[in-house]
Order: C-alpha cells, then sequence, then structure tokens
C-alpha cells in the first residue's frame, strides 16, 4: 500500500520516546502512513540502539531498535542546550502529535511540556506515555515492564503453580506491558486526531504502563472481582475452560485449545474415550473445570500413546482446535506466516537488507507496513532541518556546537 493511500498520510508526528511502548506506538502511526520524525540524542541516539548482541550483519543497529522504528525518519537534537529545544520547537509547530515517555514534569525545565507547547500549537495532540500516570502516588518512578508486570499482576497468574517442580511466578517473555501501552497510546492519539476534526483543538493524552497492565488482565480480573478469589497460577492451563492447555506427547508437547461440549464430544471420539462426555463430572465445561485435576491426567496419558504430528492431524479433521508449540524458526517456516508475508524484507543503507516483522493489519488484502527500514542514526538530519529552512551555515553552526 502506497503512503499516500494510508489513513494517515499527511499527519505529522514528533517522536522524541525512546525505548519501547513510544517507539512502538510510533511504528504503528508510521505504517499507517505518518510521517514519523525520531528525534534521538547525538552520539547515542535511542537507547536500544546498544541493547545487542545480536546486532545487523554489517551495520551498528541491535535487533531489539529494529523491531520498533520501521517507518521514521531519524534527526539527532540535543534538547538539553536552548538552540535544540528551539529546534524541537519549530518541529511543533507544524506536528499534529508528539509522542513522548520522560518521567512526570522531565520535560518542563526544557519548555517541551504539553503547557508550553500547547501555546505553540494549539492543535497539538501530546502523549505522554510514563510508568503510572501524570497524577498517582507513585508519579514520580521510573517504569519498566518487568517492574510493572510484577506490581500489575500478570506475574501472578504466569508460570507453574508454586507446589510444582519450577513453580513460581515468571514474567511473559516478551516486554508485554510496553507493547500493549503502544498499542493502547495508538488507538488514543487516532481517537484524538479524529475528535479534532471537529473541535481544531488538540489534548494531552495521559498513558501509565501500570493503568494499561491492570486493564489487560481481562477475564482474571473478572475472575477474581467477580468471586473475590485470588486466581491462582495454572502453568498452560486456563482457569475458565478445560481442557485447553499443553500436553504431553510420545515425542513432544502440543496445545489443545476445547472451547465449547461439543468441541470436547470430537475430542474425546479422536482419542477413542468415547464414554467421558457421558461422566457426569466431564459433560460440561462448567463441571470439566471443577474436575480438571482429575481430567487432565486422564487425557494426558492417552495422549502420550502417539506423536504430535499424528495427533494434530486428527485434530484438525475432526474441527479440534489444536496446534503445536512453535521455535520461531518453525514460526517463521510456516505456511500460514509465509502466505499472509508476516516476515518483511526492506532494503538497508549499511546491511543491504533487513529482516522485521511485517504490521498485522491489511486493508483491502494489502499489508499496511511502512516501507522504509528503521533508520540510522541522524540519517535524515539534515532533510528535516531542509525542511525547517535552516540554512546550511546555521546548520554546520549547529553541529560545531554538538546540537545535532
Amino acid at each position: 500500500m502506497s503512503t499516500a493511500a494510508k489513513p494517515l498520510a499527511g499527519i505529522k508526528v514528533l517522536d522524541i520516546s525512546r525505548v519501547l511502548a513510544g517507539p512502538w506506538c510510533g511504528q504503528m502511526l508510521a505504517d499507517m502512513g505518518a510521517d514519523v520524525i525520531k528525534v534521538e540524542r547525538p552520539v547515542s541516539g535511542d537507547d536500544t540502539r546498544h541493547w545487542g548482541p545480536p546486532w545487523l550483519s554489517g551495520s551498528s543497529e541491535s535487533a531489539y531498535y529494529l523491531c520498533a522504528n520501521r517507518g521514521k525518519r531519524s534527526v539527532t537534537v540535543d534538547m538539553a542546550k536552548p538552540e535544540g529545544q528551539a529546534l524541537i520547537k519549530q518541529l511543533v509547530a507544524t506536528s499534529d502529535v508528539l509522542l513522548e515517555n520522560f518521567k512526570v514534569g522531565g520535560l518542563k525545565k526544557y519548555g517541551l511540556d504539553y503547557e508550553s507547547l500547547k501555546t505553540l500549537n494549539p492543535r497539538l495532540i501530546y502523549c505522554s506515555i510514563t510508568g503510572f500516570g501524570q497524577e498517582s502516588p507513585y508519579a514520580h518512578r521510573a517504569g519498566y515492564d518487568f517492574m510493572i508486570q510484577a506490581m500489575g499482576g500478570i506475574m501472578s497468574l504466569t508460570g507453574k503453580p508454586d507446589h510444582e517442580p519450577g513453580g513460581g511466578p515468571v514474567k511473559i517473555g516478551v516486554a508485554f506491558t510496553d507493547i500493549f501501552t503502544g498499542l493502547y497510546a495508538a488507538n488514543a492519539v487516532l481517537a484524538a486526531l479524529y475528535q479534532r476534526r471537529d473541535s481544531n483543538v488538540g489534548c494531552h493524552i495521559d498513558m501509565a504502563l501500570m493503568d494499561v497492565q491492570v486493564g489487560v488482565l481481562a477475564n482474571q480480573a473478572l475472575n477474581y472481582l467477580t468471586s473475590g478469589q485470588v486466581p491462582q497460577r495454572l502453568g498452560n492451563a486456563h482457569p475458565n475452560i478445560v481442557p485447553y492447555q499443553a500436553f504431553a506427547t510420545a515425542d513432544g508437547h502440543m496445545i489443545v485449545a476445547v472451547g465449547n461440549d461439543e468441541q470436547f464430544k470430537r475430542f474425546c471420539q479422536v482419542i477413542d474415550q468415547p464414554t467421558l462426555p457421558l461422566d457426569p463430572r466431564f459433560a460440561t465445561n462448567g463441571a470439566r473445570v471443577q474436575h480438571r485435576t482429575v481430567l487432565a491426567p486422564l487425557l494426558e496419558a492417552v495422549l502420550l500413546t502417539q506423536k504430535t504430528d499424528g495427533w494434530l492431524a486428527a485434530f484438525e479433521a475432526a474441527g479440534v482446535p489444536s496446534g503445536p508449540i512453535n521455535t520461531l524458526d518453525r514460526v517463521f517456516d510456516d505456511p500460514h506466516v509465509k502466505a499472509r508475508g508476516l516476515k518483511q524484507t526492506l532494503p538497508h543503507s549499511q546491511a543491504g537488507h533487513v529482516d522485521l516483522v511485517a504490521n498485522p493489519i491489511r486493508i483491502n488484502g494489502e499489508s499496511i507496513s511502512a516501507q522504509t527500514p528503521p533508520p540510522s542514526l541522524g540519517e535524515h538530519t539534515q532533510q528535516v532541518l531542509d525542511e525547517l529552512g535552516i540554512t546550511s551555515e546555521q546548520r554546520h553552526a549547529l553541529q560545531q556546537a554538538g546540537i545535532i
């Protein structure tokens, strides 16, 4: 899909955030067609540029940085100096959106807080991403994904029960809270852009990692609020559906995701246990949840008798949801992943090319993923300054002073 045809074509985003939640939001907006200008510190840039190995072969770019910065333009500006602040304010004057994830109040000393910038550009949508929000007893604290996963409850739900070998709380294998916060922030920006069409006035979006983590506790939050009982870790099992978990097979593991009683009957036919659905303890999902500790070992004993691929083929033929537990090499070799183009290869100025994970959104059959790679540090500084009308003499002076 060409940039001109994308939903956010013509929208300009100033992304002064770093690490993951803010850049993830910015990448989503870039994929949707916005011109996202990533403002970074001279010399060092975004922290994640140094979070390696691994590094992209033939370049200085870390894999971590590459995951969240597709489609942007990189400009280096030292915002701690007045001249740098002035440049950013020039960019703000013509921007629609600003993304930042500094500590609460951290930008005020630079005159780059919302109250200062809205006088310069009343139409500006200013999105702040912090650990605990602008108003909280914890507002002064830094927020890191791992810490928020712990404080926000998801680690209490993830991992094996304490009494099992290897039991204990476990974090999710990617920065789950950061990514969700980036997605919520992008949604908020879209809503604010829509609202601005009528009001012609911008707003301040206040996103907190802790709020998002609590917000995505989903059914487990309601399990607690509805029953008053604190949910416990169940490993790979589901608190509300049985059987919906991982099982060992003769040569590995697989998952079974039985979502209703009819599927359970078909599942039992495949494993040659047709009488199980007739047992009152297992006839309905509610009964199976109550008697999971009896049912699960019965099922695992049967599933251990055959190999994973055999079971998967039989379950697919019977319409029973199931699947393998793929390592990432198998994920990217999967026919679905290939057919949907989820691995995106783009040209790269240093490495020749870079493989990325495409945006999963498709509109009218086309991926919305931006077609330019994550930028090298300061790659577009001259281009953007030219757009601001900065002369070559002025640019040279800014370089000599270490501002850009």
